[in-house]
């Protein structure tokens, strides 16, 4: 029987999808949970059971790509596309928080006094830790690009130095989010504004944390020599994703933060 070849990779049985998902419905039981019994045992056992799928998968996926050859060009343009998909549905779903936030801006009802922001909220001064994250996250995206660079020209040095600066300030960025949720005089159900801003600088927090995580990888993955100048489609998708949490921020800062003041 004559063998054919192509130029696609048919992934082997794996086991990780089916107990990433598990997991990943674990842990939202487990949140539920927490929020109304306060009891966290649960979400701890989830968070754990889903780092180490991720951390199998990621190892699997490492395997295929860098040392036994299956992610062809053929193979890269499909994941450059199903990244850039990905993004896609990201973006509606920040459109749809931007929607609302317009909605309730621009048109505010009776119940909240006809006012934006509604009366007795205290929004934040954008000129003190919004405007730091800012600078942080405008900072960060410079360095990721000149990791792309020292990549492309294959300077392992700069490009790990720059990858790790970058990793350093999306850790900021987070802990001085932390800070700003700490001093905030209002909570996600204080009017339809908590409710806004919570969920917007929430998630868009979410994102920034996973955009380090998927640093942190590629970190390890330079570190260990896994990237070449034309072969490193793992560290551009996180770069692409980590210039989306960028341009987010500036429309959050924009519209929330200054707009809203």
């Amino acid at each position: 029987m004559m063998k054919m070849y192509q130029p696609f990779h048919l992934v082997t049985l794996s086991p990780w999808p089916l107990l990433m998902s598990f997991s990943l419905l674990s842990m939202m039981v487990s949140l539920m949970n927490w929020f109304n019994n306060f009891n966290y045992y649960m979400l701890l056992f989830s968070m754990i059971s889903m780092i180490l799928c991720m951390y199998q998968w990621w190892r699997d996926v490492i395997r295929e790509s860098t040392y036994q050859g299956y992610h062809t060009y053929k193979v890269m343009k499909s994941m450059k596309l199903g990244m850039l998909l990905f993004i896609m549905s990201e973006i509606l779903f920040f459109f749809s928080i931007f929607w609302c936030y317009f909605h309730m801006f621009l048109s505010p009802s009776i119940e909240i006094g006809s006012l934006w922001p509604p009366k007795n909220i205290i929004t934040f001064n954008p000129y003190h830790i919004p405007l730091l994250n800012t600078i942080i996250l405008l900072s960060s995206g410079v360095t990721i690009t000149w990791c792309h660079y020292s990549l492309l020209l294959m300077m392992k040095k700069n490009s790990f130095i720059s990858l790790l600066i970058t990793m350093i300030l999306g850790i900021i960025f987070s802990m001085y989010q932390y800070k700003e949720y700490n001093d905030a005089s209002f909570t996600i159900s204080d009017s339809v504004y908590g409710s806004i801003f919570f969920m917007a600088t929430g998630f868009h927090g979410l994102h920034v944390i996973i955009g380090t995580l998927f640093l942190m990888v590629n970190l390890l993955r330079i570190y260990y020599n896994n990237y070449s100048s034309n072969h490193h489609f793992g560290f551009e998708a996180a770069a692409w994703y980590w210039h989306f949490v960028d341009v987010v921020w500036l429309f959050l800062y924009l519209l929330v933060y200054f707009w809203s003041s």
